[in-house]
């Protein structure tokens, strides 16, 4: 099993980053375009346990591929769950948590997941998948940055006593 974390400072209230964050809607503008990330489900205003969400992505040199997912738990403005239900991935369990700091919210996303195909499967994620997972979510860090935190205020926060709770962390 494999685990990324990545956490960010968002200079806005918390249900701003609740609202924009747990809708399905707002995820392909903070995935990269190479992706091709297209939500095919009519997705509600509002989240709840057990939405089945059906996506396509691009991820490989063009060929589409699959992913259902399913909104497994939600605590309102704390923290959400996604879990793969069919898609490129033995296993993806993804959480998404909010927590309100001074001056904005701290934003954790913690994915675990597993390849599948045995040898083959850590085979690829060594090769390329691993680095473009962090791609991606680096894309969306930078994404993030440009929507939330394009002013001074924010600089001045981040390098000041959030800026050790906000760097991103990964673990392989």
């Amino acid at each position: 099993m494999y685990q990324l974390k990545r956490t960010q400072f968002i200079h806005a209230d918390l249900q701003t980053c609740w609202n924009y964050f747990s809708s399905p809607a707002n995820l392909r503008v903070i995935t990269p375009n190479y992706v091709d990330f297209k939500v095919h489900t009519t997705v509600p205003e509002n989240l709840y346990e057990g939405l089945i969400i059906r996506y396509t992505i691009r991820p490989i040199l063009g060929v589409p591929l699959s992913w259902i997912s399913e909104i497994k738990t939600i605590r309102e403005g704390d923290y959400f769950i996604d879990e793969q239900r069919r898609g490129p991935y033995g296993m993806w369990h993804h959480e998404h948590h909010f927590k309100e700091v001074e001056g904005g919210v701290e934003m954790t996303d913690l994915i675990a997941y597993c390849m599948p195909f045995g040898f083959i499967g850590r085979f690829f994620h060594w090769l390329f998948i691993r680095k473009q997972l962090e791609s991606i979510f680096d894309y969306r860090f930078r994404k993030v940055e440009e929507l939330f935190n394009a002013n001074d205020y924010v600089e001045s926060a981040l390098s000041e006593s959030l800026a050790p709770k906000i760097a991103r962390t990964r673990k392989y």
